[in-house]
């Protein structure tokens, strides 16, 4: 017997369990890929519109942003945002990928390293740097991933590139036969490669080095306090699914029972439904940019495509940096920019019609 997918109320149709517009975040536990999370997120929110906003390694932990429908937008300008680490950094050996998933490569005991000189060399990786990515990194060459072309024998040289370190701060040192493991918080810019701090501290103090734990405790204002495990989401998510299932085959229910049965199936089957889970559209951006409030004219205009008089506010910031635009009722119109004098959309999010919502 087929059950019904779909129920339509209130004039419209969506998918039972269909999670809303927003922002997900996740604890990525290690072992998985960012790709893999973001595919459960899909099997779970009903949709193929999922993105995430930065990628974390298979072995990393932590802070994972996820996009949900419209929100998947916001994602390219959240992966510029600054990050924070937890690494753990081991001197003494150096692996061909730059971390414990690489094979040795060389390296010397790192046994007469002192502190004094540890720290003038992460003093040294502090503040603007330039540096060269790891040669197993995403970054593409002539259409190909770096670590492509790497395992494939064809390691590319990369140039090295502008990234900043704001912090680099060691928490704890421990001796560990002739290896020296170093514990450090790294608060960095978008495109700084933790793994190439571990290599590039290592190569500074001539014993090799290469990351074996790494855990992102925050991406721009989402902390790992605020993420999900994806066990919690995945379990919770299930129970949610099953009482949806429950209500649209139950025995003599009519199409508005079932509507009013779906309505009410997430209560039941889980005492945190999915909305919960999902930070809303206009919060998610408002949590992450500077804000633009706008009159109802400038709210049409603006969802239209039309640009905007630059307020002085915006004048203040840096080009280029992204602004939410809110209507009068908090309904997030766009994300804007200023440019050569005016306020133009770098996303638009709400409906342009008249009378409609996002």
């Amino acid at each position: 017997m087929k059950t019904a997918k779909t129920m339509t109320t209130t004039g419209t149709t969506s998918k039972a369990g269909a999670w809303p517009s927003g922002l997900v975040i996740v604890d990525k536990p290690g072992g998985l890929t960012s790709h893999d999370v973001v595919a459960r997120i899909r099997r779970l929110a009903h949709t193929r519109r999922v993105g995430h906003a930065g990628t974390l390694d298979p072995m990393a932990t932590g802070v994972l942003v996820i996009g949900i429908e419209k929100a998947t937008r916001l994602l390219g300008h959240l992966m510029l945002t600054e990050k924070t680490y937890e690494a753990t950094i081991r001197l003494g050996q150096s692996t061909t990928t730059d971390d414990a998933e690489g094979e040795p490569s060389g390296g010397s005991p790192a046994t007469g390293v002192t502190r004094a000189a540890l720290d003038a060399e992460v003093a040294r990786l502090t503040g603007e740097i330039l540096q060269v990515p790891s040669s197993v990194s995403a970054i593409k060459v002539n259409g190909q991933r770096a670590y492509q072309l790497t395992r494939a024998g064809q390691a590319p040289d990369l140039a090295a590139r502008p990234v900043t370190v704001y912090e680099f701060r060691v928490t704890a040192v421990r001796p560990d036969g002739g290896f020296l493991d170093v514990d450090a918080t790294v608060r960095c810019s978008s495109g700084t490669y933790i793994r190439a701090l571990a290599r590039d501290l290592g190569a500074a103090l001539a014993t090799g080095g290469h990351l074996t734990a790494l855990r992102r405790t925050a991406v721009g204002p989402y902390p790992v306090a605020a993420a999900h495990a994806l066990t919690d989401l995945e379990n919770r998510g299930h129970d949610q699914a099953s009482a949806t299932e429950r209500a649209l085959v139950s025995p003599g229910a009519t199409a508005a029972s079932q509507a009013r049965a779906v309505d009410g199936a997430a209560a039941q089957g889980t005492d945190e439904p999915a909305a919960r889970w999902v930070t809303p559209l206009a919060e998610a951006a408002a949590a992450a940019f500077e804000r633009l409030d706008l009159c109802e004219d400038e709210a049409r205009r603006l969802a239209q495509g039309a640009r905007l008089a630059l307020p002085e506010a915006m004048a203040q910031l840096p080009p280029g940096t992204p602004v939410a635009a809110f209507a009068p009722d908090g309904t997030l119109v766009a994300l804007v920019a200023a440019e050569d004098g005016r306020v133009r959309s770098l996303a638009v999010f709400a409906d342009p019609s008249p009378g409609k919502q996002q």
